[in-house]
């Protein structure tokens, strides 16, 4: 065996097998990376990998060009941004560890279920809890992500953590007024409260007196910020208000919310699969090599064959 493995590594040195080796370690790279996307799934988390990704490559090219002093800083981001995800990402390294100890390789390329958002459930658990929170004049402020992530440096203040599944009893608890955290917004992405307390940026427009801070920190966050709606909830009356691109629909119904609602987050969930399923991906890494050596003039066009 060694002698096998021995004589492997020297032809794979050697010019003949020099294109074979980087052809080995380009895809076993994108094989790695193609894991790692299934076993994250949130896109929230999405951007940390890909950030983690680029540190990666500039420590190879800075290796490569020997820019020795960037090099070793480079390095040693690498090493500390790796420690501090395994830290955050614990859970997906444990299954992980536990399929290949098992030898369940081919479940590792199986995209997880459970990080995919369950858009009408979601809006049922919301529009249950706005329509109790409207009946009892209790005053609320829901920001939820319909797009790409909020970046929580547009708010004034990110808040308090919450990271757990939305639930109509959860909302309600929330923006009861006995709990500190009933003042200010919750802010949703796909089916997780992210963080409760969010003291959102307020509209400079021109709006009726009747419309108080809540409903001109909606339309503030909304007029900001493409990605989401807010959903607002008056104190005062109990009417229900939506804001989105800095425009207020008011007042609302339970049921026109609901419709509303489904709409903007089922075109959500439409959004590209962060990691689709390995035959789509190996057809489209197959289509752009080819597209690439053609470009080269490596292969000939497959124009004017029959």
């Amino acid at each position: 065996m060694g002698d096998w493995l021995t004589q492997t590594g020297t032809w794979l040195s050697s010019g003949s097998g020099l294109l074979l080796r980087n052809a080995l370690d380009i895809s076993l790279v994108l094989i790695l990376f193609y894991v790692i996307l299934v076993l994250i799934g949130e896109r929230r988390t999405l951007w940390m990998v890909r950030g983690f990704i680029v540190l990666m490559l500039a420590a190879a090219i800075s290796s490569r060009l020997n820019l020795t002093l960037l090099n070793f800083v480079l390095n040693n981001l690498v090493i500390g941004s790796a420690v501090a995800m395994a830290v955050l990402l614990q859970s997906e390294f444990r299954r992980f560890l536990e399929q290949l100890g098992r030898g369940e390789i081919t479940a590792l390329f199986r995209p997880n279920a459970r990080s995919q958002p369950r858009a009408g459930s979601v809006a049922e658990e919301i529009i249950e809890a706005v329509k109790e929170l409207s009946q009892n004049r209790t005053g609320a402020l829901i920001v939820i992500e319909v797009s790409s992530s909020v970046d929580e440096r547009d708010f004034l203040n990110p808040g308090v953590r919450i990271n757990a599944e939305v639930s109509s009893e959860l909302l309600q608890s929330i923006f009861q007024t006995s709990t500190q955290l009933h003042d200010g917004a919750v802010l949703i992405s796909e089916n997780r409260v992210v963080s409760a307390g969010v003291i959102l940026p307020l509209s400079e427009q021109v709006v009726s007196r009747r419309l108080g801070t809540r409903h001109r920190a909606a339309l503030g966050i909304t007029e900001r910020l493409n990605q989401c709606i807010c959903i607002v909830v008056s104190e005062e009356t109990g009417s229900i208000s939506l804001a989105e691109q800095g425009i207020l629909n008011r007042p609302l119904t339970s049921s026109k919310l609901k419709a509303l609602l489904e709409e903007r987050m089922s075109l959500a969930a439409q959004r590209e699969v962060i990691a689709p399923d390995l035959r789509s991906l190996s057809r489209h890494l197959y289509r752009s090599s080819l597209s690439f050596f053609r470009r080269l003039g490596l292969l000939g066009s497959r124009r004017g064959r029959p």
